[in-house]
């Protein structure tokens, strides 16, 4: 038993101090010589920051392109998915009533063509992006809410518009546009 023991107890302090200090102190220096010292990306409008460039945020004016939704209320602290699937009940509600909401506020858009990005929440419930199909549903609200013309919305779109993944996905950033938004005469 004793010669059993004595390794088991080493083993354990070797990994409390790998993992418990080790690793995250490694971390936490890399996050450190990062461009903006680990404390994520603000985004400053007139020198006042107005959220972070890389975390979703809640837009509901019909002014502006609503984001992905959140299963953590866009707190960072909380990052999470909801984690449930799609037969589970509760979760079905969720999104018929996000897609309720979405026809209430866009009425001119069939049911069967809202994007899902629009109604889902992401694995991490952040994420601050919308695919150019979930902007272009958009445009009829916000030209009607801003009184200006829709090639106006769609030209700042095309403005707009990030690829990732070897330039296959096409999408947009929710925080950029809609400050190009306010910026719009």
């Amino acid at each position: 038993m004793k010669q059993n023991i004595f390794p088991a107890i080493r083993l354990t302090f070797v990994c409390i101090v790998i993992f418990i200090v080790i690793y995250p102190t490694l971390i936490w220096a890399v996050a450190k010589v990062a461009p903006s010292k680990g404390e994520g990306e603000t985004v400053t409008v007139n020198g006042k920051v107005v959220g972070y460039k890389l975390e979703g945020q809640s837009f509901t004016n019909d002014q502006y392109f609503n984001g992905r939704p959140s299963a953590a209320g866009y707190n960072a602290a909380g990052s999470s998915g909801s984690n449930k699937g799609p037969s589970n009940p509760e979760y079905l509600q969720q999104v018929k009533d996000r897609i309720d909401t979405f026809l209430v506020h866009n009425p001119t858009i069939q049911r069967a063509s809202i994007p899902s990005d629009l109604v889902t929440s992401s694995g991490s419930g952040l994420d601050p992006d919308i695919s150019l199909q979930s902007a272009l549903i958009q445009v009829d609200r916000i030209a009607k809410a801003r009184n200006i013309s829709k090639e106006k919305i769609e030209s700042l779109i095309q403005k707009n518009i990030e690829e990732s993944v070897f330039n296959k996905i096409k999408k947009i950033n929710i925080l950029k546009i809609n400050i190009a938004l306010d910026e719009l005469k």
